[in-house]
């Protein structure tokens, strides 16, 4: 039997163009043209996936998104447009329960090659996951957060000095912007090493996401820069568009971001490996941790395998909690994980990273 599909798009135009797209995936294609008829589609059928775009005349995105999630919880990935306020809205929608998102350039018919295959690979991936995790993904940051009462209590007092400076390095797509901030609203003020993070998120959504998180951390996050210091008690998000590439300032040796053009023709930008294989150029891998979580593909798999191999301490997210078990499943078969955990267990290595009680690299 065919999976079902739900496009939802103001734009005929764009209905049109989506539809042609799915249909190459032996897709089952019903389509709806504004909010309202949206739900009463969603709530009257059982939908495999449901395309959903976020500005539309009358019941917009964001309430069709919660709507659905309320009463009939169903895959659902955002197409939206490159607007700094869609990019506010999107992230909205995430919190909300949409599993990915893919921005839409604003003469889609003209254009669509430029996300045919984004397009493609996502819906493959969000149509694996399994429906209760659907249900897993609707617990919101702050919900989460409350799951970790027990990880709270370690001693984070027992912080070694900051002379053996360690870094923290994560990579995640598909269901990971829940899962950081959970991380990063977790971390106390005196956590002592820096994060450095890579989201697949486009031009425009990575500035947004870190002043979000900003606002929920007792750290200091922010959007990487050129030269931007990598030193403890911050948090580097890389910038959608570029890639995360660090340096030796040669005045005083602190480590600083690079932003590199996608000279490597890297599929996601930024991307996970880009950042792993730089910071084995300028860090040494016994000083890092770096965590694999959820996301489509296998961006962050071969970066992992060579941090491993020369001593970096990695782990990737378990099947058990990843939204979509792609990047981490690829990091573990190829070898690159030293171990493969759920996400709370994540929290709890990196809160206890260079702590007296710190847990064996087993």
């Amino acid at each position: 039997m065919k999976k079902k599909v739900l496009i939802v798009d103001d734009s005929a135009i764009v209905r049109r163009v989506l539809s042609k797209i799915l249909e190459r995936l032996n897709l089952e294609i019903d389509t709806a043209k504004d909010g309202e008829e949206a739900v009463e589609k969603a709530l009257s059928n059982r939908y495999d996936l449901i395309t959903v775009d976020i500005e539309m005349p009358g019941k917009n995105g964001i309430q069709v998104i919660k709507e659905i999630m309320e009463k009939n919880p169903t895959r659902i990935l955002v197409i939206s447009a490159y607007t700094t306020e869609d990019a506010e809205l999107t992230l909205e929608a995430l919190d909300n329960g949409a599993l990915g998102f893919i921005t839409k350039p604003s003469k889609i018919g003209t254009s669509v090659q430029q996300i045919e295959k984004e397009i493609i690979q996502k819906v493959e991936e969000i149509l694996k996951v399994p429906r209760y995790k659907i249900l897993m993904n609707l617990k919101k940051a702050s919900k989460l957060k409350n799951d970790f009462d027990q990880i709270k209590r370690i001693d984070t007092t027992s912080y070694k000095p900051n002379e053996d400076t360690r870094y923290v390095l994560i990579g995640a797509s598909t269901g990971g912007p829940r899962l950081i901030e959970t991380i990063v609203s977790t971390l106390p003020e005196n956590y002592p090493y820096p994060l450095c993070i890579v989201q697949h998120m486009p031009v425009n959504f990575t500035k947004k996401f870190a002043e979000r998180l900003n606002s929920l951390s007792k750290l200091n996050v922010v959007e990487a820069s050129n030269g931007e210091e990598v030193v403890p008690g911050k948090v580097i998000i890389g910038k959608g568009g570029w890639h995360l590439h660090f340096a030796r300032r040669s005045t005083d040796n602190v480590v600083i971001c690079k932003l590199a053009p996608n000279t490597a023709g890297r599929f996601f930008v930024p991307s996970v490996d880009e950042m792993f294989f730089s910071a084995l150029e300028v860090i040494d891998p016994k000083q890092i941790m770096a965590v694999l979580l959820t996301g489509i593909g296998d961006d962050g798999a071969d970066g992992m395998v060579e941090l491993r191999k020369r001593g970096a301490y990695t782990i990737a997210e378990s099947e058990e909690t990843a939204i979509v078990y792609g990047m981490p499943k690829e990091a573990y078969l190829r070898g690159g994980a030293v171990k493969v955990l759920p996400f709370p267990k994540i929290v709890e290595e990196i809160l206890k990273f260079g702590t007296k009680n710190e847990l064996q690299r087993v």
